[in-house]
């Protein structure tokens, strides 16, 4: 329904350039599929009136939308990442129909770029182990996240192949802030 009636959804963001933004432009490039955008100022707005029926569809961030999913107020379609959340283990991810579509939502430590090695490396350890802890990587885990501990070259390679992707989505989108 929604490709033989472009721009007949209305889809949500917390604003223009925001990561649900993107992310949703980058599923209408690959499927085609053309929704009306709707700009929030702010995930709470988007969601209230998606709770409300005044908006059909959100690309939500997840812990913003689980407990309105657990409480059943809300319907989960699928998940952006490439993997199904412990949190939704019944929802599927879009790449399971959208093969390669993946947008994931990440926390990342940064740090000034003349920071000493020392200092870096010190910091990696103690953050990886806070990730490997249980207690720790249960509650982000309960709050819909998924747990990945990597290096900081790791880490650099993975920033910039997110730049790349996301430049891509967002010039091919021709999204201006």
């Amino acid at each position: 329904a929604a490709k033989a009636m472009p721009d007949s959804i209305t889809v949500a963001s917390p604003g223009v350039g925001s990561a649900p933004h993107v992310s949703w432009e980058l599923f209408r490039s690959m499927t085609g599929i053309r929704m009306l955008h709707v700009p929030y100022r702010g995930g709470a707005p988007a969601i209230t009136d998606l709770l409300s029926q005044q908006v059909q569809v959100y690309f939500a961030n997840i812990a913003e939308a689980t407990e309105h999913i657990k409480a059943g107020r809300l319907r989960a379609l699928a998940v952006t990442g490439a993997v199904r959340i412990p949190a939704l283990p019944d929802v599927p991810t879009i790449a399971e129909f959208v093969p390669g579509y993946e947008s994931l939502g990440w926390v990342g430590v940064v740090a000034p770029k003349n920071t000493p090695a020392p200092i870096i490396d010190t910091l990696n350890k103690a953050i990886n182990a806070g990730l490997a802890d249980p207690k720790i990587k249960q509650t982000i885990t309960d709050w819909g996240e998924n747990v990945f501990a990597t290096s900081p070259a790791e880490f650099g390679k993975f920033l910039a192949a997110e730049n790349e992707k996301w430049g891509k989505v967002i010039r091919a989108a021709n999204i201006k802030l």
